[in-house]
């Protein structure tokens, strides 16, 4: 036993001895490389998984522009393996929430939304969300809306000191006009600035939009732009049996709309800009995809517009694509996803210069922009163009080639980013006030 006593512990002895050999031969070699290079090894940091509570009032199989995008930033969310909690108002008596490993979604109750009765409005919910999140306690609180239900999201984080983003998708104010309560305009932007100043960080879609808002006292402000899918709108799902449908033939030039038939979209230009275009070109039909509260006026006034109602997927797809020439000139977009997926689909589009338009449309390649609310200008452009079917085809071409750099992926990275950097400000917030405490 002795003896075994003996050898570890010259063993030990020896294992320290070079240990501190080593040591010293690395202290040496330290105090001699001024002119050396240090290369470090960096690790991989491991990626954050952030749970995020989404509030919105719109969300599919309601058709719109907000729905369709939150519904595309959330399914982005999922796929990078964080966990989203969706609140909403329920959309009918048969509306169960639905429930993945990443995903639930929290139901309330609402009301329909004068003029948009397929969507509705989330009632008041400030104590019901309070009890949710201080059992299910998000990292994040993101508001896409801003009406009783995003209002009630903006204060229940405030109180339990959750970050919170928003969103801004609508221009309610510009709307005020068209539904005759244009006296409100004053105080439904003071109640919008209100609102998003409210949140830690609000994204806006373009840099226009970021501008125009900090003039109007905005603060926080962050661009992160929207995608368009290109393998669902693309020239290849042109149908030749669609268009024998509306009665054209190959060689027939098609100008189509594509939007909610409402006030706020500018419809009479379409209109007047299409009647120009038909007095050039007798053969040329338009067809509006969608539907709204000025359908019925529309198709008493105008019998020989094909009118297509509301389509989706694969459907909508065809629609765009079997068009030639592609008309918006709606005044009140945040941004206008139309304007991209009539690009993506191969169309020449005449839009105003905003929004979308104002960020992807150059002028004379790859379609045509008018000035922002020149009415005579749009039906000008319009007017000239529809003759001249070489011009069409090199527009729709250029425009499907700049909306391929349009990608979903990298768009929701920015979302991703965007939210993550909210979280990490309000805990370097936090941190800094317990050290000053």
């Amino acid at each position: 036993m002795e003896r075994r006593h003996l050898k570890t512990e010259a063993a030990v002895t020896k294992t320290s001895s070079i240990f501190n050999q080593t040591v010293a031969i690395a202290r040496h070699h330290a105090w001699h490389m001024d002119s050396a290079q240090i290369i470090c090894q960096q690790l991989p940091t491991a990626r954050r998984i952030m749970r995020v509570a989404v509030v919105t009032e719109t969300w599919p199989p309601e058709i719109n522009g907000v729905a369709m995008t939150i519904s595309r930033m959330v399914a982005g969310l999922q796929q990078r393996g964080h966990q989203v909690q969706l609140v909403r108002p329920r959309q009918h008596a048969r509306d169960n929430p639905a429930t993945t490993p990443n995903f639930e979604e929290v139901l309330h109750r609402g009301m329909p939304i004068p003029r948009y009765e397929n969507l509705k409005l989330g009632l008041p919910a400030k104590q019901a969300l309070v009890r949710l999140w201080s059992v299910q306690r998000p990292d994040l609180v993101h508001v896409v809306t801003e009406g009783p239900l995003g209002w009630s999201a903006l204060a229940a984080a405030a109180k339990l000191k959750i970050p919170c983003s928003s969103d801004f998708h609508t221009n309610f104010h510009s709307y005020s006009k068209h539904y005759g309560i244009g006296w409100l305009k004053k105080p439904i932007v003071a109640y919008l600035r209100k609102f998003h100043n409210k949140a830690d960080c609000t994204l806006v879609p373009t840099s226009a939009m970021l501008e125009d808002l900090e003039r109007h006292g905005y603060l926080n402000l962050r661009v992160v732009a929207r995608g368009v899918d290109t393998r669902l709108f693309h020239p290849g799902k042109r149908s030749e049996e669609l268009r024998r449908q509306w009665g054209v033939r190959p060689e027939q030039p098609v100008v189509i709309y594509v939007g909610r038939l409402a006030p706020e979209k500018n419809l009479p230009v379409v209109m007047r800009a299409f009647h120009a275009m038909q007095l050039m070109c007798p053969e040329a039909r338009l067809v509006l995809v969608g539907d709204g509260p000025e359908r019925t006026a529309l198709q008493t006034a105008h019998p020989a517009v094909i009118f297509a109602g509301m389509r989706s997927g694969e459907d909508l797809a065809a629609h765009y694509a079997s068009g030639d020439v592609f008309l918006f000139p709606s005044i009140t977009e945040t941004y206008g996803n139309v304007t991209v997926e009539a690009m993506a689909s191969g169309l020449a589009v005449i839009a105003y210069d905003c929004a979308a338009a104002a960020e992807h449309i150059q002028h004379g390649s790859n379609g045509l922009l008018a000035d922002f609310d020149d009415a005579e200008g749009f039906v000008q452009l319009a007017e000239n163009l529809i003759n001249d079917p070489v011009r069409i085809g090199e527009f729709g071409r250029h425009a499907r080639t700049t909306t391929e750099k349009i990608d979903w992926e990298c768009v929701n990275n920015e979302f991703e980013a965007a939210l993550l950097e909210v979280i990490t400000n309000a805990e370097n917030g936090a941190a800094l006030e317990r050290l000053s405490a």
